[in-house]
């Protein structure tokens, strides 16, 4: 996998005081909301590959991902191997395997049929989990947006109406990631080699989760077709259950934030999206 050079100023990660990582070289610098570098090091005496996040961000929560990796037991998960000890940076070993936005190109086949199960499976299995966890952290997303911000963005009053009027009756509570699209799921040999970023995971909404995996992002060549969507919740379906009516809505409230820092196009998309699934 190949990520950018340097595209934004960022910590010195050769000043950070590893205790068993030794750092030699910085290989590229991730797209994220930290301080993320895709490293080459020594760790127990052997050369490996690594990356370092170093919290940067308001809301940056380095240390409830280390504690969430450090209580949960499934596959294809990073291993720590360092982390100081306010646990504001951790040093993970490098999973192999290619996001789906490389794999996939245009999709002009929808050769994501092959995948789409898998992730839904998936993402099934992980609401399964067990255990001690704190709840996720409060997020904008999770709540209606003003009146003002439908003006100032010139939205349509009546789905302000919609999000008012359709609020599920409850929240189906469950161990979330917190963050499960695409750009956080590795792939190799069409199966899932990696799952990336539990910053945001804890005890949360189901339906929310599922929502946020599969809403159409800016640029997104997959998930953009029922066929697709009913293919991940097929794999969903398998393992678990939710309510699909909760996850519609989920989606318009989603989609309604994300309508602000979209392009035109995409914001043609999104209004499209949110009549759908009205």
């Amino acid at each position: 996998m190949m990520f950018p050079n340097k595209w934004r100023e960022t910590i010195d990660p050769f000043t950070l005081n590893f205790k068993y990582f030794i750092l030699k070289e910085i290989l590229g610098y991730p797209h994220a909301g930290n301080d993320v570098f895709y490293v080459k090091g020594i760790y127990n005496g052997d050369e490996i590959y690594a990356f370092i996040k170093v919290d940067r961000q308001k809301g940056a929560d380095v240390k409830n991902e280390i504690e969430v990796l450090n209580k949960i037991h499934i596959e294809n998960i990073p291993q720590i191997i360092d982390y100081d000890p306010k646990m504001t940076y951790r040093v993970s070993i490098a999973l192999k395997g290619e996001r789906l936005s490389t794999i996939l190109g245009d999709n002009l086949n929808l050769e994501s049929l092959e995948y789409l199960e898998k992730y839904g499976r998936k993402l099934g299995e992980i609401h399964l989990i067990e255990g001690d966890f704190e709840n996720v952290k409060d997020r904008r997303f999770f709540h209606i947006p003003s009146m003002t911000y439908f003006e100032e963005n010139n939205l349509d009053i009546n789905i302000y109406k919609y999000l008012n009027n359709n609020k599920p009756e409850l929240i189906n509570y469950c161990f979330c990631h917190g963050d499960f699209h695409y750009a956080n799921i590795l792939w190799e040999n069409k199966n899932i080699s990696g799952i990336l970023d539990f910053e945001l995971a804890g005890i949360g909404n189901k339906e929310f989760d599922i929502a946020w995996a599969i809403i159409l992002r800016q640029g997104q060549k997959f998930l953009k077709t029922n066929v697709e969507i009913e293919k991940f919740m097929k794999g969903y379906n398998s393992v678990n259950h939710c309510n699909i009516n909760y996850v519609k809505y989920y989606m318009i409230l989603i989609y309604v934030w994300f309508y602000e820092f979209s392009n035109a196009e995409h914001k043609k998309v999104i209004l499209s999206e949110i009549e759908r699934l009205k």
